[in-house]
């Protein structure tokens, strides 16, 4: 089964590499796309880095960082995977990486906000679980004790 493994650097998308370490120590046998989406240059960024070139490689250099620890996570559980980091809409880019890379399920962490606050700031999840169309896994946040 082809996964796609959406990482953003919290220790939910990391939850999430766990939870398919999981799946795959109980038989499934799994190919790993790690991504991270850089989202487009801020104000502050375009000043800084008017260079179109120098932001894309600041971008993907920050991209690559974040996927360290799920690379990592999954050399020792020797699962073989491949990184991309995509730039834009993170749920957009997340979408198109899974249609363009032949991607049997999403796993991805989620961040447990409420339908009510996802509604208001967005959630990449939410998005990814009413418009992609492979399945869609959501690894919850554990509940506060």
């Amino acid at each position: 089964m082809h996964v796609l493994l959406p990482i953003d650097g919290t220790e939910l998308s990391l939850r999430a590499v766990r939870y398919a370490i999981g799946l795959h120590h109980q038989g499934l046998q799994l190919r790993v796309l790690l991504a991270n989406v850089q989202e487009p240059s801020n104000f502050y960024e375009l000043v800084n880095a008017p260079d179109p070139a120098v932001r894309e490689k600041i971008s993907a250099e920050a991209g690559r960082h974040l996927l360290a620890q799920a690379q990592a996570l999954l050399r020792e559980a020797c699962i073989a995977h491949v990184d991309a980091v995509a730039h834009g809409d993170p749920a957009q880019a997340l979408i198109e990486l899974a249609e363009t890379n032949g991607i049997d399920l999403i796993v991805i962490g989620g961040h447990g906000k409420g339908l009510l606050r996802s509604a208001i700031e967005g959630s990449v999840s939410l998005k990814l679980l009413q418009e992609a169309k492979v399945p869609v896994l959501v690894v919850k946040a554990p509940l506060a004790a």
